[in-house]
């Protein structure tokens, strides 16, 4: 079988400091693929440097939507740092509204929305798909990817945790739906409802490592040959075989990497 974690940062504590460990880990839990992803401009030399040393690696370039006191991206500066082959899409970007004022950050969400569309404007002009992190923000995340066409590359919504009917119109507009260790949780009821009625040719795995490590390790530190233990959930709630689950989801991924998901394709 071969599994393959579209969404993982390996440039981050707890993943960094062991890097040939992890990797080895990963390729022995038969997981071959692994996108790692970009937050801050800043960090965006080291994330393409690691996938640029391995060939089963790639990575994104972009800045999280909740990351604040950073460089700010362009249009030009995503188009000219996404030229690598190894950058396969952009972000990860996209709108985060759990943080709000009282916890020393302004809500007022319009320099989200506008570094949002940044993003979107970059993919529509390399033809990459986007990598989209929402939370508490499903609305406007889907009423900012239609304005801004995004329908014409399409890409992927990660760590999903919204509704079916949320998934549902964000794979009209071509994008696929990727799911996280959170689908292990006992409490997830959403999150499981989504891998259970979402077609599998909609789906993605992923470990959002180092975070949300799936059970049975949940409250450790993730890495990516955790993914496993998505797709083994996702087999489950489906009622499918687990190598059903891991050559559908590495064929979605091999989509997603080709640039093949838009609306048309």
């Amino acid at each position: 079988m071969i599994f393959v974690d579209s969404h993982c940062h390996l440039n981050y504590p707890g993943l960094v400091e062991d890097t040939a460990a992890v990797l080895n880990r990963m390729q022995a839990a038969g997981v071959k693929q692994a996108l790692n992803i970009c937050t801050t401009l800043e960090e965006a030399d080291q994330v393409l440097a690691l996938a640029a040393a391995h060939p089963f690696l790639f990575a994104s370039v972009g800045v999280h939507p909740d990351n604040l006191g950073v460089r700010e991206p362009s249009v030009e500066d995503l188009v000219a740092r996404a030229q690598s082959p190894k950058i396969i899409a952009i972000g990860e970007t996209g709108l985060d509204y759990y943080r709000r004022e009282g916890d020393g950050k302004t809500s007022d969400f319009g320099w989200q929305q506008s570094r949002f569309r940044t993003h979107i404007r970059a993919a529509r002009m390399v033809g990459k798909p986007i990598i989209v992190h929402t939370r508490e923000a499903a609305s406007d995340t889907l009423r900012i990817l239609g304005e801004e066409g995004a329908s014409a590359v399409g890409g992927v919504m990660h760590c999903f945790t919204e509704s079916v009917e949320v998934a549902k119109a964000a794979i009209e507009m071509g994008f696929l739906i990727s799911l996280s260790g959170i689908v292990t949780f006992k409490n997830a009821k959403q999150v499981q409802q989504v891998a259970a009625e979402i077609p599998l040719e909609h789906l993605m795995i992923e470990t959002d490592a180092p975070f949300l490590a799936p059970m049975p390790h949940r409250g450790k530190v993730n890495e990516p040959a955790y993914v496993v233990y998505v797709a083994k959930k996702i087999a489950e709630l489906k009622g499918l075989p687990i190598e059903t689950v891991a050559q559908v989801t590495a064929e979605n991924f091999s989509r997603f990497s080709a640039g093949a998901l838009g609306v048309g394709h």
